[in-house]
């Protein structure tokens, strides 16, 4: 610089001094007001962090104790399922166990069941046996008390032509009969009434030592037509054994009949046994029919007086008809 540079600045250097620290004041005050907002700005990059820091701390210790908590939480299920699966296996084995042992009992319930059925088909079988032989010996017994009676029927019948044959011999034929009996061609008959089946006439009969009346003749027809009981009485004939064959009771053929117009015709419905009604004629009539009236014949005619005995005893047959032609 020249002196008259220097003259020359010295001049108004204040002024220029105080331009040039003007400049430098604006440049020094941008760069200080810069410094300061890089400053904050590095306070609030810091706060930010730490801020952010602290935010990934807390949410990394709550996750962590959240994943503890699950951790237990699924330990805690874990035990629990492994609890309840020991309790379900154990279920699992006792109804395992019921189920066989019910099975068993099904397989012994089928077996008594068949060994049941087996015992029910033969007990089944046996009761049908037994059936057939208690048929069997129902039949037998009939047939043979039936025999017996026949038998017993032609023993008195023997009994009563030796007897006639015996008294003829001595010249002595009885021509009496007892009480209330009625005499005809050598044979006593009595004419009881009261309401009776053909079996209870029957027996009735058998109880007097008789039997049901047996027709043989004409005679004898009209000697019981003259006594007929109006209602009907019965007869000693019957088809019981064989429909359509009508045998007496003394065993004796159907050697003579008297049947009503158009009998027998069996009504049907097993009408076995025979009565004659009041006009004499004969008709087949239920042998469960109450009829009032029944004719027995005794063998032979009788001095003795048993018949006459019985029949004090027994006042219900004591009823008779006297009619007489």
């Amino acid at each position: 610089m020249t002196p008259q540079s220097r003259a020359e600045g010295r001049g108004p250097r204040p002024a220029m001094e105080q331009q040039e620290f003007t400049k430098f004041s604006r440049r020094r005050r941008p760069c200080c007001c810069r410094g300061t907002q890089l400053a904050l700005l590095a306070l609030v990059t810091t706060a930010l962090w730490a801020g952010l820091l602290t935010l990934l701390l807390l949410w990394h210790w709550e996750s962590a104790r959240n994943l503890k908590q699950l951790e237990e939480t699924a330990a805690q299920n874990v035990s629990q399922v492994s609890k309840d699966l020991e309790r379900h296996k154990g279920d699992q084995m006792a109804q395992k166990s019921q189920a066989a042992q019910m099975m068993q009992n099904m397989e012994r319930i089928q077996t008594e069941q068949k060994r049941m059925e087996s015992q029910e088909s033969e007990l089944s079988w046996n009761l049908d046996g037994l059936r057939a032989d208690l048929s069997d010996l129902k039949s037998r017994g009939l047939n043979e008390m039936r025999q017996a009676l026949d038998s017993l029927g032609r023993l008195q019948e023997e009994v009563g032509k030796l007897w006639i044959e015996l008294r003829a011999s001595n010249g002595s034929v009885c021509n009496t009969c007892p009480e209330a009996w009625i005499y005809f061609q050598k044979k006593c008959y009595y004419f009881g009434e009261g309401a009776k089946k053909w079996i209870q006439a029957r027996y009735a009969c058998e109880d007097l030592d008789g039997r049901l009346v047996s027709i043989h003749s004409p005679e004898e027809q009209d000697f019981l037509t003259k006594r007929a009981n109006w209602r009907g009485s019965w007869i000693g004939l019957r088809d019981l054994d064989i429909e359509g064959e009508f045998i007496w009771m003394d065993n004796q053929p159907l050697d003579y009949s008297n049947w009503q117009p158009g009998e027998p015709n069996d009504g049907g419905q097993g009408e076995n046994c025979v009565m004659m009604l009041g006009s004499g004629k004969w008709n087949d009539a239920f042998c469960g029919s109450d009829l009032h009236g029944w004719k027995r014949k005794s063998q032979t005619c009788s001095c003795d007086s048993r018949a006459h005995l019985r029949k004090r005893r027994d006042p219900q047959w004591a009823t008779q008809d006297h009619a007489e032609s």
